[in-house]
């Protein structure tokens, strides 16, 4: 199933190795992003803060992002891992996790969901050769029923408290670099991570979590601009489409609409792989989103996902929508700017044909002639 969501991964080294994580961890969310688009337009409607504020509506917010969520995710991650039997082992599983905290438990989730239909998985082998016939149901109906219950225990006495420490301190983290005005930094680590398509796992692996968490107290986080501002993607692909090498130029008009409006990302990877060094460019562009976004004190109530324009649209809260969109034009403008220094403007580029076109017209002329 992740593979619906990110490329084929080859080889076995560190690199690969996050990709194949990566790849795991958007097979359990990206399934569900409905769900918690869903959440994000209740949350922008219905909240005191938000268009429509009805506190009878408002009660949804709560459970959907403390149960509904982490129960889908985990009911995903099993389906992966032993299909329907460990979808609903890990949806029983995290439970335990769920009532262990009062944060959102996306992390303990992506966790217990695929372990515990891994368990049953082993189980499962290790009974059905010594199930007699006639026995099968009951036999497999009370081991889904046992490793679901024990790994509800463990999930609240063990996976629930690591992974609420875990969230606290990344939590505290990223508060320390907002509380010193760093949080931009955080794009050169973010941008060449995206190059190398761990996109979805940084942005839904561990931003989205963490971007939760924060909008459930304040109703809106930072958080959720970070990987997902389509700016530093749009400035590149403008500049290759003014100064890039001529034969890739045809391409970027029905790429940049991929990658706005669409949201596709990987989209312009390619781009940034092929001239390494204009990765300076989307970091740069990263950055400035970052900071403007900081000073305008915006922020998004779900991740827009895909990091389309319409998605930042439908998940801005009243009266945000001017940081929004101005991040991600001083994204667009910076790492235009930055890419089309490091392309030359185009100068690099010949505008007369080349020396085989040239010498195969004259041969033209001279048969003619």
């Amino acid at each position: 199933m992740a593979d619906t969501y990110t490329p084929p991964v080859t080889g076995t080294g560190v690199k690969a190795t996050i990709q194949r994580i990566g790849g795991h961890l958007a097979g359990m969310i990206m399934p569900n992003i409905g769900a918690f688009i869903a959440w994000g337009l209740i949350t922008a409607l219905f909240i005191p803060t938000g268009w429509l504020p009805n506190e009878s509506l408002a009660q949804m917010v709560d459970p959907i992002i403390r149960i509904l969520l982490p129960v889908l995710i985990a009911y995903t991650g099993g389906r992966m891992v032993h299909e329907q039997r460990g979808a609903v082992v890990g949806a029983v599983a995290v439970m335990g996790v769920v009532v262990g905290t009062d944060k959102p438990m996306f992390l303990g989730a992506m966790i217990i969901g695929p372990l515990a239909a891994l368990v049953l998985k082993y189980v499962d082998r290790f009974t059905e050769q010594r199930t007699k016939a006639g026995f099968e149901m009951l036999v497999d109906n009370f081991s889904a029923g046992i490793v679901g219950g024990a790994m509800a225990i463990v999930g609240y006495y063990a996976i629930g408290p690591v992974m609420e420490t875990v969230t606290s301190a990344a939590g505290d983290a990223v508060e320390w670099l907002i509380t010193n005005n760093l949080l931009p930094i955080a794009s050169v680590l973010i941008e060449p991570a995206k190059v190398l398509f761990l996109n979805n796992a940084i942005n839904h692996g561990v931003l989205s979590p963490l971007g939760v968490a924060e909008a459930a107290e304040s109703g809106k986080s930072i958080l959720f601009m970070l990987e997902s501002n389509p700016g530093p993607g749009l400035g590149l692909l403008l500049a290759f489409l003014l100064f890039g090498p001529r034969a890739m130029r045809p391409t970027t008009p029905a790429a940049m609409i991929i990658h706005f409006f669409g949201g596709i990302h990987e989209i312009y990877f390619p781009y940034v792989l092929m001239k390494p060094r204009l990765i300076l460019a989307v970091i740069a562009g990263g950055a400035a989103g970052v900071f403007t976004f900081m000073i305008t004190g915006a922020g998004l109530v779900a991740t827009p996902s895909p990091g389309s324009i319409f998605a930042y649209i439908a998940v801005t809260p009243k009266g945000g929508w001017l940081g929004s969109s101005l991040g991600i034009l001083v994204a667009t403008g910076v790492s235009f700017v930055i890419a089309a220094l490091l392309l030359g403007f185009g100068r690099g580029e010949k505008s007369q044909p080349d020396a085989a076109q040239e010498a195969e017209s004259a041969e033209i002329t001279q048969k003619e002639s």
